[in-house]
């Protein structure tokens, strides 16, 4: 069991409150770990479809429905896509983290456009960070453009989101695309990005991305 699910348990398990939320637990775990006593490609295919089924079925817990999507979501189930880019503009940042850990494991084809979908939506801009890092890990046709235009943006704005700003920095450094020099020029002129400009830079410049 990777770390990023141990995380996801024991969050969750520290927001139930009721006996039957702790069933209910149980029983899914059961299902995302272990998948009951038969073992096998038939009763792997069977509980991927049952976790399936949770992703659809109404009155299901927000908490249940992560689980299931992330689960699906590292196995590369894209039956996972639509909640899991549910979960990566949800309000609450550690749920986002860890729908955008699954997506970069899902490698579903539509996963950069919705993320750069959310990274450039001005409306959005408070949960930006981790599409931004999303597209970074991506390497995508979109990542740049998208980066680009979102950097873009919060050097403009009275607001600049240092957290986005900086993701969207260090990115433009990773992916290395000279089509950054510009911008990241420009970033230099905030004392908070320069550090992180000049970095990206050298690497853009040394063609290290």
């Amino acid at each position: 069991m990777e770390e990023e699910f141990r995380a996801l348990l024991r969050r969750v398990r520290a927001e139930l409150v009721s006996p039957a939320e702790f069933t209910a637990y149980e029983r899914l775990l059961e299902l995302a770990v272990d998948g009951g006593p038969a073992p096998g490609p038939p009763a792997a295919a069977e509980r991927a479809d049952r976790l399936a089924g949770i992703l659809v079925a109404g009155e299901q817990p927000l908490w249940a429905r992560e689980i299931a999507a992330f689960t699906l979501g590292v196995q590369g189930d894209r039956r996972a896509f639509e909640t899991l880019v549910l979960l990566l503009n949800y309000r609450e940042p550690v749920r986002c983290a860890t729908a955008a850990h699954a997506l970069g494991r899902l490698r579903d084809p539509r996963t950069a456009r919705a993320a750069a979908a959310l990274a450039t939506n001005p409306l959005r801009t408070a949960y930006a960070l981790h599409p931004v890092r999303l597209l970074t890990e991506l390497r995508a046709p979109e990542s740049v453009p998208a980066l680009l235009s979102t950097l873009e943006r919060l050097l403009a704005a009275p607001d600049h989101c240092w957290p986005v700003a900086r993701a969207c920095v260090e990115g433009l450094g990773v992916l290395g695309d000279d089509r950054a020099t510009r911008v990241l020029l420009a970033a230099r002129g905030h004392e908070r990005l320069r550090a992180v400009a000049d970095e990206a830079l050298a690497r853009v410049r040394g063609g290290e991305g």
